[in-house]
């Protein structure tokens, strides 16, 4: 007899928290099916309904059928909750560059990529929340002139991504540390995830007809799960508490939140 492994993750207590809150249907998505659906099955057992799809954020065709899936079933969407993200540990034997290139693919391009695919299904005041990071606090970048392009009020999508993608030759090059990015490819693109929220934020509230939709990013705090070698003081449900709350309950729009649900100032000197 073989047991289904359940990833103990922090994506896990978000959809149990909105099976609990939310009032419609709430999709767990995996790059993993055998996994996915076990924790679907775990969340059947305890007495929640969530459904399942197949979701590779690092994959186009993945995330293009998901989109067609969600279009094809339901019309659109409320809520998109984007969480799927990699850490290297550190006694990790890939080089530096390797590292930045495979992080910055899936947590920034891959949260990107479905994005785009998804943002033209959100429904009016439908709400998207960015799992960030305290590393994706604009102050853990080194060099004044990183956090200045960072912070610009008129960066844009593009721009972004050629900040990201400067920083993966660089990590290559090994140069990233004398350009200024910091010795941690996880931070860089969770800062990269933070940024891109104020942009999507600033096209959400130009665009005609006004959807009224609102993006955030936010901290869950450190949590004990399969990415962080459980050495988080947090429980999965401790840090979904933000997230559920931007989900479900928030008013705010283009913020950065911490695992307090409390506003932080994104772009100061230091994080909490």
């Amino acid at each position: 007899m073989t047991t289904k492994k359940i990833a103990v993750a922090l994506e896990y207590a978000i959809v149990k928290g909105l099976c609990e809150k939310f009032e419609g249907l709430v999709y767990l998505t995996a790059r993993n099916e055998e996994r996915g659906k076990a924790s679907v099955a775990k969340l059947k057992e305890l007495g929640f309904s969530p459904l399942f799809h197949q979701l590779d954020i690092k994959d186009q065709p993945s995330v293009d059928r998901f989109k067609e899936y969600i279009k094809t079933q339901h019309g659109g969407l409320d809520l998109l909750v984007n969480n799927a993200a990699i850490a290297y540990k550190m006694d990790a034997t890939e080089s530096f560059g390797e590292q930045a290139e495979n992080t910055i693919a899936v947590n920034y391009f891959g949260t990107l990529r479905v994005c785009n695919a998804l943002f033209p299904l959100l429904r009016t005041n439908g709400r998207v929340v960015n799992v960030s990071s305290s590393a994706g606090h604009l102050s853990r970048i080194p060099s004044v002139d990183l956090r200045a392009k960072f912070s610009d009020a008129n960066l844009t999508v593009e721009n972004l991504n050629k900040l990201m993608e400067k920083f993966v030759k660089d990590a290559k090059e090994n140069k990233h540390q004398q350009e200024g990015w910091g010795n941690s490819s996880y931070g860089v693109s969770k800062v990269g995830v933070s940024a891109l929220t104020v942009i999507q934020q600033r096209i959400f509230d130009k665009e005609q007809p006004n959807r009224n939709i609102s993006v955030n990013s936010v901290h869950p705090g450190y949590v004990d799960t399969d990415m962080t070698s459980h050495k988080g003081p947090l429980t999965i449900e401790e840090g979904a508490r933000a997230p559920l709350y931007l989900s479900l309950d928030s008013n705010l729009k283009g913020k950065y939140v911490w695992f307090d649900s409390h506003v932080v100032d994104w772009y100061g000197a230091s994080a909490p």
